[in-house]
């Protein structure tokens, strides 16, 4: 029987860069939510990539950030997220973003992705279903993973 589930903001989020980024997934059958966390201290070096994905929603909740339409060209048009907005980015629209860190030094995010993003969905069903003697080991090929996927979605 389905059930339903809380999701915690800026609880329990795991490290992806140390001092640079903080995330958490949960995914349902269609769609994915995801809170993306920067700390300026490290977030400002991590690159951003060009990518697309299905349908959108984000919302700025500290910090700010910029939104890119395009392939991260000259003159790619650039929307503005301050604290509080939220912004709908069309399905397979190419994106990609840059923070700014507010008086706390953090640029945190609730992205929600449908169809659900794949790859993370791929990671969240190994990490579920997968009995792994060696975690350590596993947390490593997350962290390479997201670390990738960030690459592509930043």
């Amino acid at each position: 029987m389905p059930k339903c589930r809380v999701f915690a903001i800026d609880h329990g989020l795991k490290e992806v860069v140390a001092d640079g980024l903080y995330m958490k997934h949960m995914f349902g059958e269609t769609i994915s939510v995801a809170v993306v966390k920067f700390l300026e201290a490290a977030g400002t070096d991590l690159p951003a990539k060009s990518h697309s994905h299905g349908e959108e929603a984000s919302q700025q909740f500290t910090g700010a950030c910029s939104v890119f339409e395009g392939a991260g060209e000259a003159g790619d048009h650039e929307i503005i997220m301050e604290e509080g907005d939220a912004l709908l980015i069309p399905a397979e629209l190419m994106h990609y973003g840059s923070n700014r860190f507010g008086q706390a030094r953090v640029s945190m995010r609730l992205n929600v992705v449908t169809p659900a993003r794949q790859p993370f969905h791929s990671v969240w069903n190994i990490q579920l279903k997968s009995q792994v003697s060696c975690a350590s080991a596993m947390m490593d090929e997350i962290r390479r993973l997201f670390l990738s996927l960030l690459q592509m979605a930043a």
